[in-house]
């Protein structure tokens, strides 16, 4: 059958039941949100009901369900005026196209227990792309329909019409109900909260010892409490069926306090993914953190010059707590990771390969450069910023494996610098050697090193300031190699409404009582802009929310061995954001092992074993440019939080100029991959 040749129905729920569905049959309603799937169900089940057949629905939209549970799917009978919920299968989770294949599965469990009558399927919403696709066929197979009432609006082709022609099943066109429309973000999330408030009425407070569950899903990391309150939970038997579902009240050190429906309090799985309660009351999906997103877009200021070259690939670009982080040269290009501290004129660096990307003038706010490691593609760069340092600038600190000393003294010595005087740029050179720090003074135009003497260094900490610290964590590359960790103190974010209830206009000052808070200098004057005069801890309480700190972790360039795996497991726990290296393909096992270098597997079991919340897979061979989603799907079926690019973008990668860049192309990747090693 071509997809021009559905044939039409009228959308009368009478004339529907004394046709097509004159006996009992398996309907799957599908369609686009906002054009009555859920009212026409209603009004099938009334005729039907209406002469005396039995009637089943199963809600399959977790985020926009029309009875029953959110987060989850629901097997309902039609009893007297409204659906009747007889089961349900947690999700835990509101968005049906990233999660099709637990959805389906779960389809599948409540499609079993549909006993004799008409079954309904109110279809999610997901029609389009391959989510939509793979959503179709999962949800006919797995609930056994054998009719799909596609509905569209007057004049419009039905979505993924190669799909619906590809099923066993009668497929009929049905009009939108002319009224119907998509009700807006916030209704959809009062209406999924009364839901799940009505859901937990009676529920009791219970405690689930984690030791006694096996933990699956997407949980957020173990050291974050924040993170777990709110959050949607489900404890399911041996067979993924759903014994309870509730929310979290708190977490503990070893547990967590649950508001439970009564009911089994025992299960052997405990199922945790991203719906939540904000602190607005509403369910939604977890946040921030977990909604924050990665783009592939770099700021305008990082963007190539003109006959500078492109390539490397995909550049996330993230926000991490007070930070940006931009991987500048791409998953394929020289390491060299651009941290940025916002509301600070102030940089950070992780390795240095090729810098032809970056203004001479952020080089100037850079103030400490962690280097893995000596090779080219790690220290290349340095060049560009000894030369854009020259002038009254501050010590640039720079941090590193043993030698690394010796390895900047000789880069500094290839360059004449007879006309310099006291203007060379000068460095603080640090080397970590197992428990000791070594540190260095180089200044370009003067011959030797000089020694500053050894810090001892506890738990791995290089750098320890009042907004942040820096820990790093030796691992073996078949050369020592050196893995970071960057953790802010605490997060600082100002409460809006009260800095205008306050008539206080934003401005500097904000950041001088950030950086006294930050110092535990709460007695220190903050000059207001209408200049009066208070105490940083009197507006701290008043205007400031504190948070705990977003960790973020670099590593790349090292052997996967069991010694390497714990390290730098024990660094990234719990890391909000992990850049790890997944150099090579499963398929290509042996040069990873013979160039000591991880594989995406690899990678993304590391990542896993931490809990991070999000991984960012990079320093790709250059051998998959051609074919990059290998890599990406390696890495994300070991790491359900890896963040990829899209399909496109990963593949399609085009140059651009910085006019285009700055218009924000969020949705292409800025550069072409270039050729070379």
């Amino acid at each position: 059958m071509a997809p021009e040749t559905f044939p039409s129905l009228q959308r009368s729920p009478g004339l529907l039941v004394g046709g097509v569905l004159a006996t009992d049959r398996r309907v799957l309603l599908f369609g686009a949100p906002g054009l009555g799937k859920s009212t026409l169900a209603g009004g099938l089940a009334r005729a039907l009901a209406g002469a005396g057949r039995a009637v089943w629905c199963i809600g399959a939209d977790p985020g926009s369900p029309a009875f029953g549970v959110p987060g989850a799917v629901c097997l309902g009978e039609w009893r007297g005026d409204g659906w009747h919920v007889v089961h349900v299968e947690a999700l835990c989770a509101l968005d049906a196209g990233r999660f099709r294949l637990p959805l389906v599965a779960a389809l599948g469990r409540l499609a079993e227990q549909v006993p004799a009558g008409m079954l309904l399927i109110d279809g999610p919403g997901v029609v389009r792309g391959v989510a939509g696709a793979e959503l179709l066929s999962g949800v006919v197979a797995a609930t056994r329909a054998d009719v799909v009432l596609v509905l569209a609006r007057e004049g419009e082709a039905p979505p993924l019409p190669a799909e619906l022609t590809a099923l066993a099943a009668e497929i009929y066109v049905l009009p939108a109900a002319s009224q119907a429309e998509r009700p807006g973000k916030r209704s959809r999330a009062r209406h999924r909260t009364c839901l799940w408030d009505a859901y937990l009425q009676g529920a009791e407070e219970r405690r689930i010892a984690l030791a006694g569950v096996q933990l699956i899903g997407t949980p957020p990391p173990a050291d974050v409490p924040a993170a777990w309150t709110g959050r949607q939970v489900a404890l399911q038997d041996r067979h993924g069926a759903t014994v309870a579902l509730g929310e979290v009240v708190s977490k503990e050190a070893d547990g967590l306090r649950v508001r439970m429906t009564p009911g089994p309090a025992t299960g052997h799985v405990l199922l945790v993914r991203d719906a939540q309660r904000s602190p607005d009351g509403l369910l939604g999906v977890a946040g921030p953190g977990a909604a924050a997103t990665i783009q592939y877009a770099p700021p305008p200021d990082m963007v190539p010059r003109q006959g500078s070259g492109s390539g490397g690939g995909p550049r996330p670009v993230a926000r991490v707590g007070p930070a940006t982080v931009t991987l500048l040269n791409g998953v394929f290009g020289d390491p060299l990771l651009h941290l940025r501290l916002r509301h600070e004129r102030r940089s950070l660096l992780f390795d240095l390969g090729e810098a032809g990307r970056l203004a001479g003038r952020i080089a100037h706010q850079v103030s400490d450069v962690l280097i893995s490691h000596a090779h080219v593609d790690h220290i290349g760069g340095f060049l560009w910023l000894l030369r854009s340092r020259i002038g009254e600038l501050p010590v640039c600190r720079m941090f590193g494996p043993p030698g690394l000393a010796e390895n900047i003294l000789g880069l500094v010595r290839g360059i004449l610098w007879d006309r310099i005087g006291d203007r060379g740029p000068r460095f603080e050179v640090a080397e970590l050697h197992g428990h000791r720090l070594a540190r260095f003074r180089i200044q370009a135009g003067r011959p030797e090193a000089e020694p500053l003497g050894e810090q001892t260094v506890e738990d791995g900490v290089l750098l320890d300031e009042p907004a942040f610290r820096l820990r790093g964590v030796t691992l073996d590359h078949g050369t020592p190699v050196l893995a970071f960790a960057f953790e802010p103190a605490r997060q600082l974010n100002v409460r809006k409404e009260r800095l205008g209830a306050m008539g206080l206009p934003p401005g500097p000052w904000l950041g001088e009582l950030k950086r006294r808070i930050f110092a535990e200098d709460l007695a220190a004057p903050i000059r207001l802009p209408d200049g009066r005069t208070e105490p940083a801890g009197a507006l701290a309480g008043d205007l400031v929310i504190v948070t705990p700190g977003q960790k973020l972790v670099y590593a790349t360039d090292l052997a996967d061995t069991p010694e390497n795996r714990g390290r730098l497991v024990a660094l990234a726990r719990g890391a909000h954001t992990f850049f790890c290296e997944a150099a090579f393909a499963a398929a290509d096992s042996e040069q990873a092992l013979h160039t000591q270098h991880l594989t995406a597997r690899a990678c993304g079991e590391i990542a896993t074993a931490a809990g991070v919340e999000r991984l960012v897979p990079f320093h790709f061979s250059r051998r998959y440019e051609e074919e990059p989603e290998r890599v990406y799907d390696e890495v994300r079926g070991a790491c359900s939080r890896a963040v990829l690019p899209r399909g496109e973008l990963a593949r399609d990668c085009r140059p651009i100029d910085k006019s285009t860049s700055e218009k924000r192309m969020s949705a292409q990747c800025p550069i072409k991959p270039r050729n070379g090693s």
